[in-house]
């Protein structure tokens, strides 16, 4: 690595700054193009990839309404229905909305925050290649005739072995746990750059509300995600290896997979909405022409909003057979949770009120969102009464108020960002004469559609019928659903249409052309692959003017307007108060992301069509490379601190403790442990509520094994303490990795041991079954700890580790105590299950 270069006293003129950042910022031609990591290219992907799998969801919806239209249709037979049916449904909620929420928060993000790009932009490129091989594995199996069949909700026992014997099911829950990984790393990447990678002065008290939404809701993401992935996999050890999780017949419980679908399910209704809220609170401001109204109120009731959302996922589970208490409990909880969202609505009302409302298209979708979300809040609260869920509860009520609020809640405001921020990627505004009726063709049609089922639902339509006889009286309002469906999909095509034409005939406009105070408008249009040429530094007593702003970051005024060692650099920032605190050096455009992603692509594939032991060799393939892309992530030497610009140095966030790594682990561990509970609950669940418990067979754990992994795990956590305190005292690491290896390993073969000595056999009841998937969780922990460790010793040895760069020996510690920790209570527990067992069967 070179000297670093000292940037000269005044800084280099503005046109030879803006030309040396495009260099070292660029992307390059053709193929190089797959190699791209900058957070503008990859959100942009996002966005087009996303909207393409709206367009093919909202096809297979359309699909349904002509098979709906008239009664004894037969547009479609049975299993081709089921097959759209579920796939509209999957892509719509795991393809579409979800991506499109995070293709958002990707794009527009460090726009927003003034900062040039996210902490990992690799894992963001990774990310957006598993969705798009995930889409594309689960849109493929349509073409092929075996898409999921069992709905987009996947009940058991409809969708295990016995009703859905083919690889229908499989493709689901492979697909979707493989777009999930896509999602929960973009989640963590969210988190970690919004709380690290901001502009210099913004304190958290003074983030943009947009950046509020968007860290609350990834922060649900880290949380909500877990269980619907161990539900998952569950459910496909259970299809492809005989573990009953949710066979009832063998100790196993239907309802665990609802509970474990719901605790993500529900969240993720919030999920949706609050992104979406967080455009309207951007916008509102500025159409009305004054600031946003209670700030830290709205703050107040997103976080109150986020953790209610996770207390109430039995809302969806009320004629299940809960006990009454639970279902008050419950019942409440879902009243409750319309308070939080009614401070957001009243808060965006008072602006508007106290503003003077400009009437562009934008605004036209903010008063569609009002109208529909607010009508959906309202069947909301009803469904959320017990009695009335229960009569309403199968029937197409449901669909009516799940497309009002989630459909409703997303499309438009969505439209609403989309006319809005569009002049900032192309210098245009939207044609008119196409825009606004675009939108009263959606408006129109969304009603026409919707509203509709409503009535057929209080009339006892059932939801996830193919037809009907006719004599009901749903002939008309299901006629009319399928109308405003088409009307409804015009709309869509006009504004895609409306989209082209602007793009060629659109009115040119200037930076800032709606007259924000947000920092994306204080950059040049498009938006250069930096950002920013400078980095602005935003003071207490200070409004933002993007406008004024502009010219100062343009000439290099704020931090890092200079190049340096061709290095593409950005600030990291103390968590609460923005003090500026790090330099932080991001990676070049490489192919890894692209090459890691098919990695896994590949070990999804193998396992779905039943290759195991090619799928593991595949799977040690994918976790070599991400030790080989970690390999020489970093700097391979001490720079200490570096200037950065208005007359402080910082140093690299290699030679920092409180570096985004540290934070992404800890939000990774936060994920893992969630899902950790969730498995916790699901034994104890089994336990306490599954039929045919106790098992015949007594379980008999050997209490040496399970105390020799233990200790085997707490000796490579000691390890790994000892390599970090040798580093740092001037000593070697390779000795104390070495002890931590063979420790690792002797805890692996023990859980494997315990494993194959479980009783009853995991395939003979759930009580085996479950404490098979505690050990095999302590085994898989160990075995990504041994991945650290070699990366640990290959670090070493290029010199990227040293007494002032100990963040892997750090990142490495952290993953064995959790290890270790997580170890101790899956041991204890498997210990506890005969005592258990024996309690169970002395109940009355």
């Amino acid at each position: 690595m070179s000297e670093p270069v000292e940037p000269l006293p005044q800084g280099p003129p503005a046109l030879r700054l803006h030309r040396e950042l495009a260099a070292i910022w660029a992307t390059g031609p053709g193929l190089q193009r797959l190699a791209a990591v900058n957070h503008s290219v990859v959100g942009m992907r996002m966005m087009i990839t996303s909207f393409t799998f709206f367009a093919i969801a909202g096809v297979l919806g359309m699909l349904t309404r002509v098979q709906l239209a008239t009664p004894n249709a037969a547009f479609m037979d049975p299993e081709t229905y089921n097959q759209v049916f579920t796939m509209h449904g999957s892509m719509m909620l795991f393809l579409f909305a979800i991506p499109m929420v995070e293709s958002f928060a990707v794009y527009l993000t460090p726009k927003i925050l003034g900062t040039r790009d996210f902490a990992f932009p690799r894992l963001t490129a990774y990310g957006y290649w598993c969705y798009l091989f995930g889409g594309t594995i689960l849109t493929v199996s349509l073409i092929a005739g075996v898409a999921p069949n069992s709905g987009w909700f996947m009940y058991t026992p409809l969708s295990s072995n016995v009703y859905t014997p083919g690889i229908n099911a499989d493709v689901w829950l492979l697909g979707v746990t493989f777009v999930e990984i896509s999602a929960l790393s973009l989640a963590v990447e969210i988190v970690v750059s919004i709380l690290k990678v901001r502009a210099p002065g913004m304190s958290l008290d003074r983030m943009p509300i947009f950046g509020w939404y968007i860290l609350v809701t990834a922060l649900m993401m880290v949380v909500a995600f877990p269980p619907l992935i161990l539900g998952s996999i569950l459910l496909e050890i259970e299809r492809a290896f005989g573990l009953p999780f949710f066979d009832p017949t063998r100790g196993g419980d239907p309802l665990l997979w609802q509970h474990l679908f719901w605790l993500f399910g529900h969240p993720d209704v919030y999920i949706i909405f609050l992104p979406m809220a967080g455009v309207l609170s951007t916008i509102i401001p500025v159409f009305a022409g004054r600031p946003l109204v209670g700030y830290r109120a709205i703050v107040v009731a997103i976080v109150a909003l986020a953790f209610l959302s996770f207390g109430i996922w039995v809302h969806h589970m009320f004629t299940v057979g809960i006990p009454h208490l639970a279902l008050a409990f419950f019942s409440a909880g879902s009243a409750i949770v319309a308070v939080p969202t009614a401070v957001q609505i009243f808060a965006w009302l008072a602006t508007l009120a106290h503003g003077k409302p400009r009437w562009s298209v934008p605004m036209l979708y903010v008063f569609g969102f009002f109208f529909i979300f607010v009508m959906g809040g309202l069947t909301g609260v009803m469904l959320a009464m017990v009695p009335f869920d229960w009569q309403a509860h199968d029937t197409y009520f449901v669909v009516a108020h799940m497309h009002y609020v989630v459909a409703g809640a997303l499309a438009f405001p969505m439209l609403a960002a989309f006319y809005y921020w569009l002049p900032l990627l192309t210098g245009r505004t939207a044609v008119h004469r196409l825009s606004v009726p675009a939108f009263w063709l959606v408006f129109v049609g969304f009603n026409l559609t919707f509203f509709m089922m409503h009535l057929t639902g209080l009339l006892g339509m059932p939801r996830r019928i193919y037809t009907y006889r006719g004599n009901e009286g749903w002939n008309w309002l299901n006629l009319l659903s399928s109308v405003g469906g088409f009307v409804m999909t015009i709309g869509f095509a006009l504004v895609v249409i409306d989209l082209f034409v602007q793009l060629r005939y659109g009115r040119r406009v200037r930076r800032n052309p709606w007259g924000a105070a947000t920092l994306e408008w204080a950059m040049s249009i498009p938006p250069a692959p930096y950002a920013f040429a400078s980095i602005p530094h935003l003071t207490r007593s200070d409004a933002i003017a993007p406008d004024d702003l502009a010219l100062s970051l343009a000439r290099g005024e704020g931090y890092l307007g200079f190049t340096r060692n061709g290095w593409q650099e950005t600030l990291g920032v103390n968590m609460t108060t923005g003090e500026p605190e790090q330099l932080i050096v991001l990676p070049q455009p490489t192919y890894l992301p692209l090459f890691t992603a098919l990695a896994t692509a590949a070990a999804v594939l193998t396992l779905l069509f039943k290759f195991y032991l090619l799928a593991l060799v595949v799977a040690l393939v994918t976790a070599g490379m991400f030790v080989f892309s970690a390999n020489r992530a970093g700097l391979a030497r001490d720079f200490g601190p570096m200037p950065v610009g208005q007359g402080i140095s910082l140093p690299p966030h290699t030679e920092v403790a409180e570096a985004p790594a540290w934070l992404a682990l800890i939000c990774t561990l936060v994920a893992d442990g969630t899902l950790f509970t969730s498995l916790l609950f699901g034994t104890f669940y089994l336990w306490i509520a599954a039929p045919n418990w106790p098992a015949a067979i007594t379980p008999e754990p050997s209490r040496m094994l399970a105390v020799f992994a233990v200790a085997a795990l707490a000796a490579a956590a000691a390890a790994a303490r000892g390599s970090l305190r040798a580093v740092t005292t001037g000593g070697r690491a390779r000795g104390w990795i070495g002890l931590a290896v063979p420790a690792l390993l002797a805890a692996i073969a023990a859980a494997v041991g315990l494993i194959v000595d479980v009783a009853p056999h995991p395939s003979e009841h759930a009580l085996g079954a479950t404490a098979a998937a505690l050990l095999g969780y302590v085994a898989l922990h160990a075995g990504i700890g041994l991945l650290f460790l070699v990366s640990n010793f290959l670090r070493v040895g290029a010199g990227f580790i040293a007494s002032r760069r100990v963040l892997d020996l750090r990142l490495t510690r952290l993953w064995l105590d959790y290890t270790l920790v997580t170890g101790v209570i899956a041991m204890g527990l498997v210990l506890a299950l005969p005592a258990l067992v024996t309690m169970l069967a002395a109940r009355p």
